[in-house]
């Protein structure tokens, strides 16, 4: 299947809470091959970012889509 989010997350469903219309869907075991942040460069030195410094994602998002293959 092809989607158009390039930075994708394997996880593991852990609990599924279903209502009447909506469900809410819990993962666990959250994997990361590779993800990418775009910052300024004012941003990278205010951090002082370097390769090998271990950082904690955040992500903010519309939308999380989950995708069965």
């Amino acid at each position: 299947m092809k989607y158009g989010a390039r930075n994708a997350i394997t996880a593991t469903v852990t609990k599924i809470k279903k209502g009447s219309v909506m469900a809410q869907v819990d993962l666990g075991e959250i994997v990361a091959e590779k993800m990418s942040s775009v910052m300024t460069e004012e941003s990278v030195a205010e951090l002082d970012l370097k390769v090998g410094d271990r950082v904690k994602v955040i992500v903010k998002a519309i939308s999380v889509l989950l995708v069965k293959e």
